[in-house]
């Protein structure tokens, strides 16, 4: 006997694998019955794109105030990279309590959870103590976490047959609030009378906006009793332990490295530029455009991986190009400036869409995606969280950029060697 059409409309929650109960089931036909509007997959695409504009733009906001905010509190240059190191840390650490607090309140209600904890951690940043920029830093990196790692398994479990063409329009909205923060946070800070706190605060409101957006969803949610939700296919992985599988730790590595090599430019690309002569307001264009060119790849690269049995050729297209732009930043920065940045910037937005589609393309459902995904982000950023504070730390001892730019040289080489592995066409 086949099951109600509303049965089959229960959701497979991204970190649970239950049948239905009869509760739920009712449940479901009465939330349906009376909020149908809440269940269209336009409101839930809106609350995919709003929530993937705020994944990068509250970090992307400070690296073209960095000076400013350095010459406010008179940091060195090791404790300026702290501001951008802080909450690239506690993607990693966040990442560690995502499944658990998933498991217990529900995705959509820890997503929602999430940007306000964002909004009020972009708010703490700008408070007139050094303790609360850093403090504001961990609530802002503790709530991308918890956006960075729902992402994939949520994209698996609502679009299992479009995962990767989903999972490019996440990237490339991320990517894209990215680009519009940091092109307009100097222009904000001059509109703002000079005042970098207001130019951060600011965009608080962008994440307000998501959360309002993604509130139908949690009504929608809070119709389900507990987490009764359809039975994921018989035979999937879900029950083995990802941290045991060397094919998980290579997506996790590549996720780790590409990070790594795209924080140190989202804390320091400006500097770079600045420290050799060009001024403050070029160099954020020159960011901006980076940022903006990284959508092209971000968008392009997830939808050639999900056709390809095996990614290897496009781990090998995105590494030579960060790498070939890393090294022009090393011999000519200001001369090859647009140049480099439009090299690294479609190398940057396809290795991090080629790292998130990895985790959909290795993980056989929904479950396993979610583990993955936790897995490759908690361990990914905690690696990546040393690339910023290390460069500033080699600059100011070497007193130029040209031992950092070489040591994330190295850093590519090692993210082509895990990328070719973990480009295999195999499941976790």
């Amino acid at each position: 006997m086949s099951r109600p059409d509303s049965d089959r409309l229960l959701l497979l929650d991204a970190e649970t694998d239950v049948g239905p109960s009869p509760q739920g089931a009712a449940a479901r036909r009465a939330l349906l019955g009376g909020r149908a509007l809440l269940a269209h997959p336009v409101l839930l695409l809106v609350g995919i794109v709003l929530a993937s504009l705020n994944m990068r733009a509250a970090l992307a906001s400070v690296s073209p105030l960095v000076g400013e905010i350095s010459a406010s509190f008179g940091l060195s240059s090791t404790a300026s990279s702290l501001v951008t190191s802080v909450p690239v840390l506690f993607l990693g650490v966040g990442a560690l309590v995502t499944p658990w607090l998933a498991r217990r309140l529900g995705t959509e209600q820890v997503l929602l959870g999430a940007l306000l904890l964002l909004a009020t951690g972009i708010l703490v940043r700008v408070l007139p103590s050094v303790y609360a920029l850093y403090g504001g830093g961990v609530l802002v990196g503790t709530a991308i976490a918890l956006l960075n790692v729902l992402m994939p398994g949520l994209i698996k479990r609502d679009f299992p047959d479009r995962a990767a063409s989903m999972t490019s329009v996440y990237t490339g909205a991320m990517i894209a609030g990215a680009t519009v923060v940091a092109a307009a946070s100097v222009p904000l800070e001059k509109a703002f009378g000079g005042s970098w706190e207001a130019s951060l605060a600011f965009w608080s409101l962008l994440a307000a906006v998501a959360a309002v957006a993604w509130l139908p969803q949690v009504l929608l949610a809070r119709g389900r009793t507990g987490r009764e939700v359809r039975v994921a296919p018989a035979g999937t992985a879900s029950g083995r332990s990802v941290w045991r599988s060397a094919l998980a730790w290579q997506v996790t590595l590549f996720m780790g490295l590409q990070s790594l090599w795209s924080y140190v430019l989202i804390a320091w690309m400006p500097t770079i530029f600045t420290d050799q002569g060009m001024s403050r307001s070029t160099a954020g264009v020159v960011f901006a455009f980076n940022n903006l060119i990284q959508v092209a790849g971000a968008f392009l690269v997830p939808l050639l991986a999900g056709r390809m049995r095996s990614q290897r050729p496009l781990v090998v297209l995105v590494t030579s190009m960060v790498g070939a732009g890393y090294a022009g930043l090393m011999v000519a920065p200001v001369s090859g400036a647009w140049l480099w940045a439009a090299v690294l910037g479609v190398g940057q937005g396809g290795a991090v869409g080629l790292a998130l589609t990895m985790i959909v393309l290795r993980s056989g459902d929904a479950v396993t995606a979610s583990k993955l995904s936790g897995m490759a982000q908690t361990v990914g950023y905690l690696l990546a969280a040393a690339g910023p504070l290390a460069a500033g730390a080699v600059h100011q001892a070497t007193g130029g950029w040209t031992v950092p730019i070489a040591l994330v040289l190295c850093v590519c080489g090692a993210a082509l060697a895990v990328g070719l592995m973990a480009a295999r066409d195999r499941k976790v």
